[in-house]
């Protein structure tokens, strides 16, 4: 199966603009939409789900923690039950406002510290799964493409739910699969690195890390960014790409 598109969209709130998800929503194969913690509101999730039924892209939510201050860009130190009830929370608020547009929410991707902690503490990502498994319809979680799959779809079907594994187009990755803080030299690559990295995904399933490796990576979709002009033009380099 070819590597799938998704992108962090729906982030704007209130006056505050933030992406280009009407350039973007074209281009990609999922859409995983800001439920309100981190950023976005109920007009902007409407806005955002009426483009992805434009488009016919799948709509995935986008959870965070309750951080709009800091975009959810700040860890939280929350229980497992808040984990949980957090999580279900804004998933259902998502898929309240889909089924209003005949759309189902298909998956869940975690934002920015809630992702982090889910792939660095087992307590948070058990905590995720069990909030997954809670629905009353699971949808796929989407997590991190790492040496630690087997182990982490070992954790999922505890819980008898689905992953998805998710690589990213344009960071560089440590020798350990994990991706290159951002303090670190080359942690982003440039327009070149990053369209040889997704070559080397879609046609051999791996990546090249900091140090020259080759790491075999199991990756279902691709993380891509469209924040700006120069963003959506690598999108569309990279759906041709991928897409032959």
């Amino acid at each position: 199966m070819a590597l799938l598109l998704n992108c962090d969209l729906g982030e704007s709130f209130g006056a505050w603009t933030m992406g280009m998800d009407a350039a973007v929503m074209p281009h990609i194969d999922q859409a995983n939409i800001a439920c309100g913690f981190h950023a976005g509101d109920p007009l902007v999730m409407q806005a955002t789900l009426e483009l992805a039924r434009e488009h016919g892209v799948m709509v995935g939510a986008h959870p965070g923690y309750l951080d709009l201050v800091g975009f959810g860009r700040r860890s939280m130190n929350c229980s497992p039950e808040e984990v949980i009830a957090l999580l279900l929370y804004q998933v259902s608020a998502l898929e309240g406002m889909a089924k209003a547009k005949g759309l189902t929410v298909e998956y869940v991707k975690p934002h920015g510290a809630l992702y982090n902690d889910m792939m660095a503490k087992t307590e948070v990502r058990r905590a995720i799964m069990q909030a997954i498994a809670d629905h009353h319809s699971p949808p796929v979680l989407m997590l991190q493409a790492t040496p630690q799959a087997d182990e982490h779809r070992r954790e999922a079907e505890e819980y008898g739910i689905r992953l998805w594994f998710e690589a990213f187009a344009d960071r560089c990755y440590d020798d350990d699969g994990k991706l290159l803080a951002r303090t670190k030299p080359g942690a982003v690559h440039n327009r070149e690195k990053m369209l040889a990295q997704v070559a080397q995904l879609a046609s051999q399933g791996t990546v090249t890390t900091v140090s020259g490796h080759i790491l075999q990576l199991e990756a279902d979709t691709l993380c891509v960014h469209g924040d700006n002009l120069e963003g959506v033009r690598a999108i569309q380099a990279i759906r041709e790409c991928v897409k032959g």
